[in-house]
């Protein structure tokens, strides 16, 4: 998190919100957001923002979509567009594990390649995590 106040926040915005309502020409207003090391963009080309939680998607489509820079820290401002919520799609397939890697669990654990892929497919493709688990189950009586 940056170290703005809560008065410099409160300068920021106002002075973006003088920038965005601005005529053309806002001079005063881009000076003053220059001296606090603010910029800001408008993304062009949006055709649609995801809002991904583990419980649902908000989809906002057709928004106008800036960047706003304050002393380094990156800001998105979403604006305009329709919006409407789904549930998440389908989890994503669990990516296919290297023969190298199943060979390589499986010499440092002494365990066959079938339990070195399952160990790793349980522990997300994660070699260290899945050579622990096989010589932690291996220790167990």
């Amino acid at each position: 998190m940056t170290n703005l106040s809560s008065v410099e926040w409160a300068m920021a915005y106002k002075a973006y919100k003088a920038v965005k309502g601005a005529p053309q020409g806002g001079r005063d207003a881009k000076r003053m957001m220059q001296k606090m090391g603010m910029r800001l963009d408008e993304i062009e080309g949006v055709t649609e923002v995801l809002i991904r939680t583990p419980a649902r998607e908000i989809v906002i489509e057709e928004p106008v979509v800036t960047s706003v820079v304050v002393q380094g820290q990156r800001m998105y401002q979403v604006t305009g567009g329709s919006t409407h919520e789904r549930t998440p799609s389908a989890k994503p397939a669990t990516p296919e594990v290297p023969d190298a890697d199943i060979k390589l669990v499986a010499e440092q654990t002494g365990r066959t390649l079938d339990e070195a892929k399952a160990a790793l497919k349980e522990s997300g493709g994660d070699l260290a995590e899945a050579i622990l688990k096989l010589q932690k189950q291996k220790s167990e009586p």
